[in-house]
Parts: C-alpha cells; structure tokens; sequence
C-alpha cells in the first residue's frame, strides 16, 4: 500500500512540473507580446510601399469552404463580396460539399453575384473526399490567383482584408502566409460565448503576436488568412491524414524555409459556438489534429538544424493540449496523495506545499495571458475580466473529452472529420432550440457521464481536503468540480433539447403532410 501511496506522490509531482512548464509558457508569451507587438501592427508607411512596389494588384482567389451551412452561408457570401479589391482581378470560389438544402440556397447566391459581373463559381462536391482539406485541395487546381484566401462558413471577411494583407507577400519572396486576427460575432450572447471569446482573445493577440512578431514559428488558423499558392505546393499541398490540415500545412511550411507574417489590426468578426456540444466537438477536433500533427512532424523537426528557440517553441505549440490530459491526472492523483499525506506527516506536506506552490505560479501564467489581452484590446475590459472564471470552468470542463482525443492521436485511431454546427446566432433574440433542424447532431456519447463522474470525483476530494485540513487544494478542486457538472450537465441538457426540438419539428411536418393530402369533404 506505501509503495501504491508513494507511486501517486511521484505521478502528481511529475504532472505538476509539466503543468508549470506550459503555465510559465504563457508568461514568456507575454513578455515575448510587449517586446515585439509593433512588427505586427499595421504600418501605414509601410503599406503604402509595398503597395507602390506591386505597380498593380495580384490575381487573389478567395475560397469559402462549407458543408451544410444552411444559416450562414448567404451571409459568408454576401460580406466577401463586400471585400475592397480590384473586381477584375478577384476570383470567389464558394466550395460546397453539403448534402441538405444549403446548396440550394448556395446556387442562388451565386447566380446573383454573377449577374452584377462578380468572378464566383460555386464548386459542388459529392464525395466528400479528404472534407475540407480535399476541397480546398480540388479546388486550388481551378483557381487562378497566385494568392489563396480561405474564410470558413462562420467568418465575415473585413472590407479591408485584401487591401491590408496582399501588399505583406512583396516584402519579401519567402513569405508564404498571411494571417488577421479573428473578432466576435455574439460573444455576449451566453456564459459559453463569453467564456470562449476569451480564449480566443488570448491567442490571437498574445500567442500570434509573440510567435510571429518574434520570428517564432507560428500557424494558420484554418481562415481568415492568405496563402501563396506556391508556397503550400512547396509544402506538400492540403492533407487530410490529421484534423488540423491548416497546423499541418503550417508546419510543413516552415520546414521548407517559409515565413509568415501576422496582421493584428485586421478583424474579421466570427461566430463562437453556441452549444457546449458544439463548442467541446470543435475543441476535441482542434484537440486531436494538432497531437496527430505532433505524432507527424515532431521528429522531424527535432532533427533539423534550427534555433533551439524555435525548435522548443515549436514542439511547445504542438503539445500544448496535453495540459488536459494532465489536469485529468492530477485530479486523479490528488485523493492518494491527500491520504498519503495523512498517513506519514510532515514530509509529504512540505513536499505537497512545494508542489501547490508550482501549480500555483503555472496556473496564473494563462490568466496573466487573457488579462493583458483583454487590456490591450478593449476600452472597457475590466468587465470583461468578469468573465474570467467562465473562461476557466469551461477550459477545465472540456479536459475529459480532450484527453479522449489525444489518446486516439497517440494510439493512431481515426475518426471523421465532425463540423461545428453553425447556427447564426448573433443576438440574444436568437434561439438556438428554433434552429436545430438544420445544425447536425453533435452525438450524445459516454464523455458527459465520465464528466459528471469526474465532478463527483472533485467534490469527493473537496471533503477530503477540509475532513485532513488540507484546504490549499480545495480552490483548485472547485474550479474543477464546477467545469466537471457544468460541461456534463449541459451536455445532458442540449441534447434533451435538441431531441424535443426534432421532434415538435416531424410532428408539425406529418400534419402538415396530412392536412395537404387528406381529401376536402363537402
């Protein structure tokens, strides 16, 4: 039993090193943000030379991959059309692999821009082969711009995009990727959205800027960027062998010796997850690809001969979603470990003191990170800070569902490429219930009950910790607890939602089908 005791002890202090090391992470993004924020801002000056030095505007073709959009694709294509760029030198590629009525809606759109002497072609895939990664790549074989700008379905394109990213290409050949920073359509439509807008915040204007702006290796984030096209036939083209094709191709790129550049003043607002079911299927994606691009290209890229900075920082940004595998391990650990400590004293509590010290300081680093972000972008973030402890509980409520996603990349098992319902939701008058027909079902699985376990586990611990007088552990438990039944909860709930909602919507449908096929009587 002392062995099993001191085997817990060694596994809690082991993952709370590493819990430190991607805590302390976040503090060098920070520093890394205010020594190098200006090479990322827009330079007026600057961009008007570059725009002098082209003579005249490049081809560009913009894609705008989707599958089943039925809600926001008009808008997707109305707001890219409203993209400042020369008209004769601007080419809309609108990929569409849907299987509903989308395509309908999609074909309309289309036709109409064309009408008005727009270059849009609407690009309708049956297989769906390869998902977005094989549509992107199909499509790229028919697009004329020597520069390829891809928008998801959610985003709407800033006016200014083209005018404000193409000109950055001529500053030298090697850049191969232009990257903005993403907005927020309804980030204060629920606690979910506003918990989320954080994190997106956090990345974009801490991580992004630190990396790019530093010379570190930094990624395109799937939208909202602009490649040329020769670079990504270097790198290899779009592969669809992970679930992150844009980290993928990212890297690949920058194996190859390419640089990319990331503008933090052009926002293109975009709309969060409304559903936790969609938010955690979206971050299970994210989750799963970069750890199956990590199994990928970590190998080879220890064994280049970069900067260890680089290489460090690399391999760092790969990995970063282990934090949640090691937050599952360390609440697993802590209920042996609160019993070892009972049972042999002074030791152990020293040592556990230690180690609440480290976890603690690695814990503040991602804080510190969305606070300076929240800071630096907006007039009133005070109240945004509100929102912080949202942020929190859904990022540790998620971390069951995401170690499940690392396991599968780890262990090689493959999974479909799951899209993230979109429901345009952009203000509090929309209800989510009313649009479910055409969402796609995020499938219920056992994760919420592991979650809901796993809360239960937490508030287990809690008691422990106050029945041992060990309550150092107790805010960190709390915090667990309450993403634990919160993610698992409403899980549950959605999808009670969700199935009544379907339901109501075949009821009213066969009524209707029978009130039009029932023979009037006199």
């Amino acid at each position: 039993m002392d062995a099993l005791l001191i085997l817990s002890l060694v596994i809690y202090i082991v993952d709370i090193l590493f819990l430190f090391y991607y805590g302390v992470h976040c503090f060098v993004m920070v520093r890394l943000f205010f020594k190098h924020r200006r090479n990322c801002e827009t330079d007026e000056n600057r961009l008007e030379e570059l725009t002098k030095k082209m003579k005249s505007w490049p081809r560009v073709t913009v894609q705008l991959p989707m599958f089943n959009e039925y809600y926001v694709a008009e808008r997707l294509i109305d707001t890219t059309m409203k993209v400042k760029y020369p008209k004769d030198r601007l080419e809309v590629q609108v990929l569409d692999d849907s299987t509903d009525e989308t395509t309908d809606l999609v074909r309309k759109k289309v036709a109409y821009y064309k009408k008005k002497g727009f270059d849009i072609k609407l690009i309708h895939r049956v297989n769906r082969q390869g998902h977005k990664a094989g549509a992107l790549r199909e499509a790229q074989e028919k697009a004329r711009g020597e520069f390829i700008a891809i928008f998801d379905a959610d985003f709407m394109p800033a006016e200014d995009f083209l005018i404000k990213t193409v000109p950055y290409f001529y500053e030298a050949e090697d850049i191969g990727m232009v990257q903005t920073r993403w907005g927020h359509i309804n980030a204060d439509y629920s606690i979910l959205t506003k918990g989320q807008s954080l994190g997106i915040d956090g990345h974009f204007t801490i991580e992004q800027i630190a990396r790019g702006g530093s010379g570190l290796w930094m990624n395109f984030n799937g939208t909202a960027g602009i490649w040329r096209k020769k670079c990504i036939y270097d790198a290899g083209n779009w592969s669809s062998d992970t679930l992150t094709e844009d980290f993928d191709l990212s890297y690949r790129a920058e194996l190859k010796g390419w640089r990319f550049k990331y503008v933090v003043d052009v926002v293109n607002p975009a709309e969060l997850p409304a559903t936790v079911s969609a938010y955690k299927s979206q971050q299970f994606r994210w989750c799963k690809g970069s750890i199956q691009t990590t199994v990928k290209l970590a190998p080879t890229i220890f064994r280049t001969n970069l900067p260890w900075k680089v290489k460090l920082e690399a391999l760092t940004h790969l990995t970063n979603y282990l934090v949640h595998p090691l937050m599952v391990i360390n609440i697993l650990a802590t209920l042996p470990v609160l019993y070892f400590s009972e049972r042999l004293g002074n030791i152990p509590d020293a040592i556990i003191g230690i180690a609440a010290v480290f976890f603690s300081l690695g814990t503040f680093g991602p804080i510190a990170m969305y606070l300076v972000s929240q800071k630096v972008l907006y007039n009133r973030w005070a109240n945004r800070v509100a929102w912080m402890p949202i942020l929190t509980m859904i990022g540790t409520g998620i971390a069951v569902s995401n170690t499940r996603a690392v396991w599968q990349a780890f262990t090689g098992k493959k999974s479909t490429f799951i899209r993230t319902p979109k429901l345009r939701i952009e203000g509090q008058t929309d209800k989510v219930a009313e649009r479910m027909k055409y969402a796609g079902h995020v499938k219920l699985d056992k994760t919420p009950f592991l979650e809901f376990l796993m809360g239960l586990y937490c508030l287990v611990i809690i008691y422990t910790a106050f029945a041992f007088n060990r309550t150092m552990f107790v805010p960190f438990m709390a915090m667990y607890a309450s993403g634990f039944l919160y993610i698992s909860l409403a899980s549950f709930y959605e999808n009670f939602k969700e199935m009544r909602a379907k339901r109501e919507f075949s009821l009213r449908t066969a009524t209707a089908a029978a009130i039009v096929t029932t023979p009037f009587k006199k």
